[in-house]
């Protein structure tokens, strides 16, 4: 067999690079490229802080996602928890943009370099996933709520569990590296962040409370009892619903074992759960379970305080 020529080897060099940077940075197929409004009528069942809102073509029972607002024209991109059949209020478990509203008129959209982008009606950026160019092929929202942009692979290229505000939903974690902390709301109608944060510390998760005249945060409650770390440190914490069991579930650095502390054990299925720091810096979760009879139900299935 003859001895390539430098020629044709330059060109297969060329070629293989190119196919490598190419399979880097894979765009988005036009058909799941996505660009939705904020315009239209307003939802008319009942939301959680007596919102107006309106849904969005992402939808996985019981979630789905929508712009919502507390004051007129400042709208909050958010994922609500909870079915129409139901008639039950329903909840905000996640959002995009706290502190930075948008108007009528702003569109949220996956660009076919992957990035996912909300924009206010001028064009100004309130949020986005900065991941243009990073081989995102496709979004979704998956059955538990996690909404997902991920590559030709199925692969995670980012995740809205890595992105909580005041709320974890089942199998959501905190870890030492980050997301490590919930911000509560500021109050109901005011969609900021409140005084109130849950923080993850190697040995615990701290609870604060940042006062107009305090100069740093104050602990105001510290769960190192609920955690056996030993002379090691939390590396995560996940929150966890079996079927009847509301836990943390925790990895130690430099161990394989899980510890696991119960929270509370209803007697409904704690399946649709979600934990809440609340506006007043209680911890309560919340269970979305349906009886006997097939009627659903919001239960306080857990608080701290």
């Amino acid at each position: 067999m003859k001895n390539m020529s430098p020629s044709y080897s330059s060109t297969l060099i060329f070629l293989l690079v190119s196919i490598l940077i190419l399979s880097c940075f894979a765009q988005v197929p036009p058909n799941n490229t996505f660009k939705l409004v904020n315009e239209g009528e307003l939802g008319p069942y009942v939301v959680e802080y007596r919102a107006d809102y309106r849904v969005l073509d992402v939808f996985n029972n019981p979630f789905q996602l929508c712009f919502y607002n507390t004051t007129p024209n400042a709208y909050t991109l958010a994922l609500r928890m909870g079915t129409v059949r139901s008639e039950l209020r329903m909840r905000w478990v996640w959002e995009a943009n706290r502190g930075r509203p948008v108007r009528d008129g702003a569109t949220f959209e996956l660009r076919q370099d992957g990035n996912l982008v909300l924009a206010d009606v001028d064009g100004r950026v309130a949020w986005q996933s900065g991941t243009p160019n990073k081989g995102v092929v496709g979004f979704k929202l998956l059955p538990n709520g996690n909404m997902v942009l991920h590559d030709t692979k199925g692969n995670f290229v980012w995740q809205s569990f890595d992105y909580p505000t005041d709320t974890l939903l089942v199998d959501q974690s905190l870890r030492l590296s980050g997301p490590r902390k919930l911000v509560s709301r500021a109050s109901e109608a005011k969609n900021a962040n409140g005084p109130y944060t849950m923080i993850l510390e190697p040995n615990r998760l701290g609870f604060y409370n940042q006062t107009k005249n305090s100069g740093r945060p104050i602990l105001y409650h510290d769960t190192s009892k609920w955690f056996s770390v030993g002379k090691s440190s939390l590396e995560e914490v996940k929150f966890n619903a079996k079927t009847q069991t509301l836990k943390w579930e925790y990895k130690v650095a430099k161990s394989s074992k899980l510890g696991a502390h119960v929270l509370a054990q209803p007697k409904f299925n704690t399946t649709l759960t979600y934990l809440r720091l609340e506006i007043d810096g209680n911890l309560k979760t919340y269970t979305f379970y349906s009886d006997a009879e097939e009627n659903f139900h919001w239960g306080e299935s857990f608080k701290l305080f």
